[in-house]
C-alpha cells in the first residue's frame, strides 16, 4: 500500500505524512512545474504543467492496493476503475455508488460556466475538515488490502 496524492492544491498533505510516517507507508506526492515540494518523507515527482499530466503520471503509477488523495473526481472514476481507493480533501471517500452522481454534478457545473452563468465559490476550509480527512484517511489504512 502507498499513498498517491494529486498534490498541486492539496490541503491535507502535513496530515498524509504524518499519518503515512507512523505507519511505514510510502507516500508519492505529484505536482506540476508551478509548485514546489518537500517534507523530508515523500517522494516527489514533478512534472509539466500541461493539462492532466498530474493525472496520466498517478495513474501510471497505480496500483489496486494504492490510496489516492484528489479532488479531481475524473482521476478518482480512473482510481476506482483500477480497483484502488480514492478519497478528497474533506474526507469524502468516493465510492463506485457516488462517483456517477459526483461527475453529473461537474458536468452540470461546467456547462453552466460555459454558458455564463455562477456556479458560486467553494467554502472556506475548516479544523473540522482536516479532522474529517484525518478520520477517512485512518480507515482506509486499517483496511485490509485483497
Amino acid at each position: 500500500m502507498r499513498i498517491l496524492v494529486d498534490a498541486d492544491a492539496c490541503p491535507v498533505k502535513d496530515i498524509i505524512v504524518e499519518n503515512a510516517k507512523k505507519r511505514n507507508i510510502p507516500v508519492i506526492m505529484v505536482i506540476d512545474t508551478s509548485h514546489e515540494f518537500s517534507d523530508g518523507y515523500s517522494r516527489v515527482i514533478t512534472v509539466d504543467k500541461g493539462q492532466d499530466s498530474v493525472d496520466f503520471v498517478l495513474m501510471n503509477l497505480l496500483t489496486q492496493h494504492d490510496i489516492v488523495v484528489t479532488q479531481d473526481f475524473g482521476l478518482a472514476a480512473l482510481v476506482l476503475g483500477k480497483g484502488a481507493k480514492a478519497i478528497n480533501q474533506n474526507g469524502l471517500l468516493y465510492t463506485n455508488e457516488n462517483i456517477d452522481k459526483l461527475l453529473f454534478e461537474r458536468f452540470l457545473g461546467q456547462k453552466v460556466r460555459r454558458a455564463g452563468g455562477k456556479t458560486g465559490n467553494p467554502k472556506k476550509r475548516t479544523q473540522e475538515d482536516n479532522r474529517n480527512f484525518e478520520q477517512a484517511l485512518l480507515s482506509l489504512l486499517k483496511t485490509p488490502q485483497l
